[in-house]
């Protein structure tokens, strides 16, 4: 049978104009929400606890461990995966682990909030659940933690546009048990206008804490493909994509893009600002208000009291500085997806086939393990590494924006083999790999009897744009066929760069 073709989805959203006593109502809805999510969580995790005492799901997934752990292909790898996840699947369902029993369960709570919430946004509640507790049994193992009142349910969904949470078009308002709230829907948008003649799959409700308040959206998950946006003045294409292949190499805080035409290198996120210091005093008033109000809740070493459960006051003063913090938060995230937006949609304009490096930069956050020390001051080196730049600059949500970008426009977003590839080391000219420090951002190359030099990041995206098929390998003809292009273009950016303030990273 042939394979079914994944459905096209986008997402309309929609503020709405609501009143103090719905904003209320809302926020009920939102704890009770919360307080569903995690209950069956509850229940799931004493069911897992039970399961994962008995001999036969030791053995099983001691089993699976032994099996991963030899070098094996990925069909042979499946197959003899294959009876321990039969194995698994029986006992999921044998201990009432699975989407269906969950929501199963959630009825009889649903029952108890029968008018503030509804069966289908219940059992969506029930299947995030499953969704947290999926990816503990089946993907990275990670924990799975319970909501609590400084870590909320921001938004609920129902099945379908027909019952529960959904949106009047005629009346332009959105619905739920008793709520009628008109949307802020700008009839002389004409991308809102074409993106609901699509057909409504369900609707969503959200909200975003912004300057010491929640302010709320409706998300309308639309089926089919995204409208075209079009340029007021001149009525052209927004955003349109090119044609032709682009290598892209990411850094913990820059990027740089090769295509046929064009070389750029760009710092990430660039009017994100180093929020450190703000978040510090921040943090240290919060510290010492919380000490000053709760001084039965300390030790004398100052260390917080262990064993009874502890009430904590908060002043007024606190709840502001927190919220404040907050919002510096959220100023920083709107700021980098939009700068994220803006260069994606500039690379998109100039490809159709973007090759990148596979990035694990969860490896990145994580500080050094082996202790070493500094051969000129003897001291101990720091284990630190690129924790706060990637938070800061967030490269794998740029990388996620431009795949969905590409995927939505047609074109295609290739990952190659870094290991095997290693741009950072290869010349092409010589055919030699070889290892350099991060501190040394030029390449030095015998070209034509002279002496150039190419800034590494540049010249590493021009490698991955010429990968071979394999995408373990480069492509020599590829690469010595374009390289009297790329040195011209490498050289204007670099005259570019040099007019700039540029991070210590870049080297210009």
């Amino acid at each position: 049978m042939a394979k079914k073709e994944a459905k096209q989805r986008f997402i309309l959203n929609l503020n709405l104009k609501t009143e103090k006593f719905e904003e209320k109502i809302l926020d009920k809805r939102f704890e009770i929400g919360r307080k569903i999510y995690n209950s069956i969580l509850g229940k799931a995790l004493n069911r897992y606890n039970e399961m994962s005492k008995t001999i036969k799901w030791r053995n099983n997934q001691s089993e699976l461990s032994n099996i991963y752990k030899s070098k094996c292909d990925k069909k042979e790898l499946n197959k003899l995966c294959a009876p321990c996840f039969y194995i698994k699947n029986e006992m999921l369902k044998e201990f009432r682990l699975t989407e269906y029993s969950l929501h199963e369960d959630v009825k009889s709570m649903q029952h108890t909030f029968k008018d503030n919430m509804d069966s289908f946004t219940a059992q969506k509640v029930a299947s995030r659940v499953w969704k947290a507790l999926e990816t503990n049994l089946f993907s990275k193992g990670e924990q799975v933690h319970f909501k609590g009142q400084n870590n909320p349910v921001n938004s609920l969904e129902g099945k379908s546009n027909g019952t529960g949470i959904r949106y009047d078009m005629v009346t332009n308002t959105f619905k739920w048990i008793g709520l009628e709230i008109e949307t802020m829907l700008n009839i002389n948008n004409q991308y809102e206008i074409d993106a609901l003649k699509n057909r409504i799959c369900f609707c969503r409700v959200k909200r975003k804490f912004v300057r010491g308040k929640y302010k709320y959206i409706l998300q309308i998950v639309l089926d089919g493909v995204v409208p075209v946006k079009l340029n007021k003045e001149t009525g052209e294409i927004k955003n349109y994509i090119g044609s032709g292949n682009c290598g892209i190499d990411i850094g913990t805080q820059t990027v740089a893009y090769v295509s046929n035409y064009h070389v750029k290198l760009y710092e990430l996120a660039p009017r994100v600002q180093n929020i450190e210091n703000k978040k510090r005093r921040i943090q240290r008033f919060l510290d010492r208000s919380k000490r000053s109000t709760n001084p039965n809740n300390f030790n004398e070493d100052g260390m917080i009291k262990k064993g009874a459960k502890l009430e904590w006051k908060y002043s007024k003063k606190y709840v502001k500085a927190k919220y404040r913090l907050k919002d510096i938060y959220r100023k920083q995230k709107d700021i980098r997806e939009q700068d994220h937006n803006v260069m994606t949609n500039e690379i998109v304009k100039k490809c159709n086939v973007v090759y990148v490096e596979q990035m694990n930069f969860k490896g990145l956050q994580k500080r050094v393990k082996n202790t070493t020390i500094n051969e000129k001051t003897g001291k101990i080196n720091k284990k630190k590494r690129y924790g706060k730049s990637l938070a800061n600059k967030s490269p794998s949500k740029f990388l996620e924006i431009l795949y969905n970008k590409l995927k939505v426009k047609g074109g295609k977003y290739i990952e190659i083999n870094t290991r095997q590839v290693k741009a950072s080391q290869y010349n092409h000219l010589d055919q030699e790999y070889k290892k350099k420090k991060l501190s040394q951002r030029w390449n030095y190359f015998e070209y034509n009897g002279k002496q150039i030099k190419v800034q590494r990041d540049i010249y590493s995206a021009y490698l991955i744009k010429n990968v071979s098929e394999d995408l373990c390998s480069i492509h020599l003809d590829n690469c010595s066929k374009g390289f009297d292009k790329f040195l011209e273009l490498h050289n204007r950016e670099i005259v570019r760069l040099q007019g700039l303030e540029n991070l210590s990273s870049v080297g210009v």
